[in-house]
């Protein structure tokens, strides 16, 4: 089959990846010279503690095992495992981390509670005081700046991979037999595949006027490199709150005891850290939900970030290097892990992952070129 493939993200490059695979032909079109989303402006984290059980945790556990292979196959997505470290501080947290070993599934989400000398002997930066951190083996990291290409390269190589970039798709052709961009080329396949990720108007729009997907703004920074290794990835115990393996009586309690100070909870904020080859420590972040986002960045939740992280590594952060904010599509049921639709004959739909994206792309696209029987 070729296979036309709309969205330059890390959705729809694994869709491109999974057609590729499959021996198929593929036109990608991006409508920015590069993917500039929440595909490069995140962690690159391939994050499964936190997961929801059931379909959400097997879609993350088994993308897992496929960014791995891919890691193998591709080594320029510079795929590592890992593992993480959640901190906890306090009774509560602790509570909470304990309540999540008491999940039916926390074997296979490579769960183990540790002391700050253990967590020590997995990550040695992390000099600050603490009273316990949940280890989760199975997390992993990729590198979200230069993954895309990489992918992209080794899909080029099969001689049935063809890159479009700068071109927005404007209309279908009848039947579901290819687009038209807007540069009046037509581009003829037996199947599309829109994964256009926060993009939802234009032609998005027209196809599926009631979408179930809302957009969510986030913040995050960069810092220079860090002169040791961060050899886990990190989080802070504000990220129970956001994350729903933790939900329960225990995190009711912490809710309750220890609410939020008045920056984290306005920005809805968690801290997540994760070094990237450079050394550089990727910080974040927060969460915004109502339209329309504002165009500049706030600097308070970077005050906070930066507090949080040099308290959890107990000295001063490098200096930060960069600052941005991005936007992701969420589906609005958020027990889905994505939305997939037939929008037009030929033409299908799938967006709104959420903070899941990088975690769950590669399983989502096979599910998908399963569906349609690629």
């Amino acid at each position: 089959m070729r296979v036309i493939v709309v969205g330059g993200g890390v959705l729809g490059t694994m869709h491109a990846w999974q057609a590729v695979e499959r021996g198929h032909e593929v036109v990608h079109i991006e409508r920015e010279r590069e993917a500039r989303g929440a595909s490069v402006r995140n962690f690159g984290l391939v994050w499964i503690g936190g997961r929801a059980g059931g379909d959400e945790l097997d879609t993350a556990l088994r993308a897992r095992e496929m960014w791995e292979r891919v890691g193998a196959d591709v080594p320029g997505i510079g795929f590592r495992p890992n593992g993480s470290l959640t901190v906890c501080r306090g009774a509560e947290e602790v509570a909470v981390a304990e309540a999540a070993l008491a999940l039916p599934d926390a074997a296979e989400r490579g769960l183990k509670l540790l002391t700050p000398e253990e967590a020590r002997g997995h990550n040695p930066a992390l000099r600050g005081a603490f009273d316990a951190a949940l280890w989760c083996e199975r997390d992993g990291a990729v590198e979200s700046r230069v993954a895309l290409p990489a992918l992209r390269e080794r899909m080029a190589g099969s001689g049935r991979y063809t890159w479009l970039p700068g071109r927005e798709v404007r209309d279908l052709l009848p039947a579901g037999t290819g687009v038209r961009d807007d540069h009046g080329q037509v581009h003829e396949g037996d199947l599309v595949v829109l994964c256009t990720g926060a993009w939802l108007s234009g032609l998005v729009r027209e196809l599926a006027p009631e979408l179930p997907v809302r957009r969510v703004r986030l913040q995050m920074m960069q810092t220079d490199p860090l002169d040791e290794a961060l050899t886990t990835s990190v989080a802070d115990g504000d990220s129970f709150r956001y994350y729903p393996a933790y939900a329960g009586a225990a995190l009711e309690a912490l809710r309750a005891a220890r609410p939020q100070a008045p920056v984290p909870t306005e920005h809805r904020m968690q801290l997540l850290m994760v070094q990237r080859l450079d050394g550089g420590l990727t910080i974040g972040d927060t969460h915004e939900y109502d339209e329309p986002f504002t165009f500049d960045v706030d600097s308070a939740p970077y005050t906070h970030l930066v507090e949080v992280a040099e308290a959890l590594l107990g000295r001063p952060l490098p200096a930060v290097r960069r600052r941005w904010a991005g936007v992701y599509a969420q589906t609005v049921d958020t027990t889905r892990v994505v939305h997939r639709e037939q929008v037009a004959p030929g033409t299908w739909l799938v967006t709104g992952p959420g903070g899941r994206g990088m975690t769950c792309s590669p399983a989502i696209a096979e599910r998908t070129a399963d569906t349609l029987g690629l």
